[in-house]
């Protein structure tokens, strides 16, 4: 799918959200990667396969140890 060089990460790489973008919606709170994930603004995922991540922002509050 991806044609940049170096390609982007694929879709079941731990790095996926590091994908370009293709498509961004703020306003609608989405957003296209390159390797066909679907970034929504809550953090969720929804991968080209159907598989969805939850989604997996950092609690509010906690700090880094």
């Amino acid at each position: 799918m991806c044609q940049h060089q170096p390609p982007c990460p694929t879709a079941d790489s731990a790095d996926r959200e590091s994908a370009r973008l293709v498509a961004h919606h703020p306003e609608q709170g989405w957003s296209l990667l390159c390797n066909g994930v679907l970034l929504f603004e809550d953090t969720g995922e929804l991968l080209p396969d159907g598989r969805v991540i939850a989604p997996h922002r950092p609690l509010a509050g906690a700090t880094a140890a």
